[in-house]
């Protein structure tokens, strides 16, 4: 089978670090501002207006504003690598998923910064792990970027997994099957939008990124 993991909240708890982070990128970049944790603070509930979910409209590419591509967003993402850990010792899950014989594909929306994504991925350690890295967003959409999986690598069963259901809605094929990861931080999105979880066939719900090995036996016996 091929699977598709995204990164953040999947993979990685990138997110409980996003104020320490914002901390830390302030007093590299500004050491003379006052009051950075009340800064950290702010730009903490900014960035997590860009996490709200768009249920269903991730289909063009976006290029993030001018004032997000910068020195001091880099530095952030930078100490935000540092600061994420692992999810459920993911990384020996991935090479357990290798060892049985999968394709592990990374399938991720790129950061505000080109290219950062797979800067953080090589920071935890986890890229060479993959089979391959496909990152959407700026210069691939979604849809795009699936294709290219389909275009490499057949159309065999292909498991997505992703804290962020809402991006099933509308992608994938027949031989998809999604795998909604339920991350605390951004699974509150979903539960206001439970309703949503109707519009994405062959959904699977896990709460632990091990039980995905009883969804891929699941699967290998309803196909």
């Amino acid at each position: 089978m091929i699977i598709a993991f995204d990164f953040d909240g999947t993979l990685a708890d990138t997110y409980t670090c996003i104020e320490e982070a914002f901390r830390r990128a302030l007093e590299r970049r500004y050491r003379w501002l006052p009051g950075k944790a009340l800064w950290a603070k702010l730009l903490t509930k900014i960035e997590l207006q860009f996490e709200r979910p768009a249920f269903g409209k991730h289909k063009k590419k976006s290029k993030p504003p001018f004032f997000l591509r910068t020195k001091f967003f880099e530095t952030w993402f930078e100490e935000r690598a540092k600061l994420s850990r692992p999810i459920d010792d993911s990384p020996e899950l991935l090479r357990k998923l290798k060892e049985e014989g999968h394709t592990v594909i990374s399938f991720s929306a790129e950061d505000f910064i080109d290219g950062m994504k797979v800067r953080r991925l090589k920071e935890m350690g986890i890229y060479d792990l993959f089979d391959d890295v496909v990152v959407f967003g700026h210069d691939m959409t979604i849809d795009e970027a699936f294709k290219l999986v389909r275009e490499k690598y057949g159309n065999e069963t292909l498991i997505w997994v992703d804290d962020k259901p809402w991006r099933f809605i509308g992608h994938g094929d027949e031989n998809t099957e999604y795998v909604w990861y339920y991350f605390p931080f951004t699974a509150r999105f979903v539960e206001k939008n439970r309703e949503k979880l109707a519009l994405i066939p062959h959904l699977h719900i896990i709460h632990d990124l091990w039980s995905l090995f009883d969804v891929v036996e699941r699967v290998k016996q309803e196909r």
